[in-house]
């Protein structure tokens, strides 16, 4: 429970992660702050503050996910709104950063949005940004206020600790998820392997070779988001065919577009472990998922902050 000494404290949500907040509110015994957001007739956002924020720490809590621009627009405008009813300091929680991945130019004339939507944050009001598992750790350098991004793997390592998991390796994807691997490998003092991929186009995924030993293995792969379910259902097979006894898979963000839930449903993993940073629809929850939640790390995360303690503990 959160003792109010250093002024009022308010936590609001939008349309996108009004469970989660809740569940962090729950936790640090706090109520969630009364909001209206919806859509005027023709589409454009509607925000309705329905309580004094003058001079509150106010932290707004939103994923940026599918419908990714709506989603985004309204937490522009939340936070307009907070700024313009004279709130202390605004932070911006985003439990999944949307346009994450377009963090740099891959073609000629490709846009930095990433970038973009840094700094449109910035320039609606928000004094902070809390995130998790960023694309990139970079993307930090995108903006000029400050940004703690907050890791999932420990929440997941904890998780997957209490399934005391027999023969267990770590599988990296590919090899941008070697450092996250390598780290949740020491964890559990297990061996690592790496699928090296090449990619064609855009989430078009094609195996190439398998760095490592999973024959007769209990295999975890750790991504920080399943979008399309390419890569990891690609990955999975090319285990499997390698030798390992069973697949696991968890991520930080399940995005799960297009072919996402028909993939995984016919796939050869077990069982696919991700985080509440995106609240799933309900055609979306399948046997084969299990949610774990990350309310409690954003819970202290905002206390921290709040309190003016150092969130480094955070990152152990």
């Amino acid at each position: 429970m959160i003792n109010q000494t250093h002024g009022s404290i308010k936590i609001f949500a939008g349309n996108a992660s009004k469970k989660l907040a809740q569940s962090i509110c729950d936790k640090l015994e706090l109520p969630l702050g009364q909001i209206e957001c919806g859509k005027f007739s023709d589409g454009e956002t509607s925000v309705q503050i329905k309580e004094t924020v003058r001079g509150c720490d106010v932290f707004v809590i939103q994923s940026t996910c599918n419908p990714v621009n709506d989603n985004l627009m309204e937490l522009l405008v939340i936070i307009d709104a907070m700024k313009r009813a004279s709130a202390g300091r605004i932070t911006a929680v985003l439990p999944y950063f949307g346009y994450a991945r377009q963090d740099r130019k891959a073609h000629a004339r490709d846009p930095i949005s990433a970038k973009l939507v840094a700094d449109i944050l910035q320039t609606a009001g928000a004094d902070r940004v809390l995130t998790m598992d960023l694309h990139s750790s970079q993307l930090q350098g995108f903006f000029d206020i400050p940004v703690d991004n907050l890791m999932g793997m420990p929440v997941l390592a904890k998780y997957v600790k209490g399934q005391k998991l027999e023969n267990l390796t770590i599988v990296s994807p590919d090899m941008g998820s070697v450092v996250r691997s390598r780290a949740l490998a020491t964890r559990f003092n297990a061996p690592l392997a790496i699928i090296d991929k090449r990619r064609p186009r855009a989430n078009v995924m094609e195996v190439m070779n398998l760095i490592g030993d999973v024959k007769g293995r209990t295999c975890l792969m750790m991504d920080d988001m399943i979008d399309t379910a390419g890569t990891i259902c690609q990955g999975a097979q090319a285990l499997v065919d390698h030798g390992a006894k069973r697949v696991i898979a968890c991520c930080s963000h399940a995005v799960l577009s297009g072919p996402a839930i028909e993939r995984l449903s016919n796939s050869v993993i077990d069982k696919i472990v991700v985080l509440d940073t995106i609240e799933l629809a309900p055609e979306k929850h399948i046997d084969k998922i299990e949610v774990v939640s990350v309310a409690g790390i954003f819970a202290e995360a905002i206390e921290r902050l709040y309190t003016d303690l150092p969130v480094s503990k955070l990152y152990e």
